[in-house]
């Protein structure tokens, strides 16, 4: 079984940063993807950034420039380092990945159970 854990959520005020970590542990043969997504009330569940195995990124507009997503293989964790957050940033913030849970069989989507940023003005 597969599970994903995010950690480093919380309040912060307009300009401050915040750093998110989602951790994949079970049965893990290969960890391909992995995307964040956020959603804020009465909104869409959006993509903010996400990350190839081999380190090729991709980001939403909205956060070019302001926020970096990384990942640490050996530890099948991937990072959302957040600064000069903005109010329109406060959202839900989820954890995806495209994992193979063993070697000869599918890879599916797993998601974790979301963390709450919320920025202040």
């Amino acid at each position: 079984q597969v599970q994903l854990v995010e950690s480093g959520g919380g309040l912060v005020q307009a300009g401050g940063s915040l750093r998110l970590s989602c951790a994949a542990s079970g049965s893990i043969f290969r960890l391909n993807a992995m995307t964040w997504y956020r959603q804020a009330p009465g909104r869409q569940r959006e993509l903010v950034a996400a990350i190839a195995k081999g380190g090729s990124t991709r980001y939403a507009d909205s956060v070019k420039g302001r926020f970096t997503i990384s990942r640490d293989n050996a530890k099948n964790t991937v990072y959302l380092q957040m600064n000069s957050l903005k109010p329109e940033d406060t959202a839900v913030y989820y954890c995806n990945a495209d994992i193979q849970p063993t070697e000869l069989g599918w890879g599916f989507d797993y998601w974790g159970q979301g963390t709450q940023v919320t920025v202040s003005s």
